[in-house]
């Protein structure tokens, strides 16, 4: 329970009562936690979701309700390591160092602005489609989304040295208990296809592709990944496997 609430504490702002003092070992165990943390939030998504279907509300103010929802619990924290992701990939011009340096500028670039719209335009287009459908088949998206994502950025730790000393991932990675979080992953995705079926495997793929696509460019330009780079992640697989099931549900 220890690692759950350290992991809620990390990803999102729900108020937890940690145990004191919270070790290096406990951030390295909370990594596996960070899909169950995935699947609160989109259980309650989902939930929320079915209520307003059932109510008959309308789609499109439901869908920017459920994504506002989202943001505020999660603080943004994923948005903003998306903005800074993007403005420094362009702005960082392939050099590394320079890569680093912009992630640290506070300031949102044009690049940035454009990214985090995009996803939340994605996202909201999205939600709406899957929210008209109103089909239960229709809503497990909301549920496997957030889920995947905090898989991808898990599964981040195991696979990429964490390069920024010092950031808010290094005690996670320099703990990481690596069965540990291989077996959370290894379970959270074959969830996804026993609970999701059809769609859950067209979104499991689509979330692997990015995590492969993610994880070169990351390996290529940074030689690991860090704190933004796990936060653009978690936001783009979001976004990706939530658009694959509307355009492939809402198909004519």
């Amino acid at each position: 329970m220890q690692s759950l609430r350290l992991a809620l504490a990390l990803l999102t702002r729900i108020p937890v009562r940690l145990a004191t003092p919270v070790t290096a070992a406990d951030h390295g165990r909370a990594v596996s936690a960070y899909p169950l943390v995935g699947a609160l939030l989109g259980g309650l998504l989902m939930a929320l979701a079915g209520l307003a279907v059932h109510n008959g509300l309308p789609v499109w103010p439901t869908a920017i309700a459920l994504l506002t929802l989202q943001v505020v619990l999660t603080g943004a924290l994923h948005l903003d390591g998306l903005a800074d992701s993007a403005d420094a990939w362009l702005g960082g011009q392939g050099d590394r160092a320079r890569t680093l340096r912009i992630m640290k500028d506070p300031a949102c670039g044009p690049a940035g602005v454009c990214a985090l719209l995009l996803v939340l335009l994605g996202r909201g287009a999205a939600l709406a489609t899957l929210l008209a459908l109103g089909t239960a088949t229709a809503l497990l998206p909301l549920l496997l989304a957030p889920l995947l994502g905090r898989s991808a950025c898990a599964a981040l730790f195991l696979s990429l040295p964490y390069v920024r000393a010092g950031g808010l991932g290094h005690d996670a990675a320099e703990t990481l208990p690596r069965k540990r979080v291989g077996l959370a992953i290894a379970v959270a995705l074959l969830g996804t296809v026993a609970v999701g079926g059809g769609v859950g495997a067209l979104m499991l793929g689509i979330a692997l592709l990015a995590f492969l696509l993610a994880r070169q460019q990351m390996q290529q330009r940074l030689g690991g990944f860090t704190g933004d780079t796990a936060g653009a992640l978690v936001e783009i697989t979001e976004t990706l496997v939530l658009l694959g099931a509307a355009l492939w549900l809402g198909r004519s």
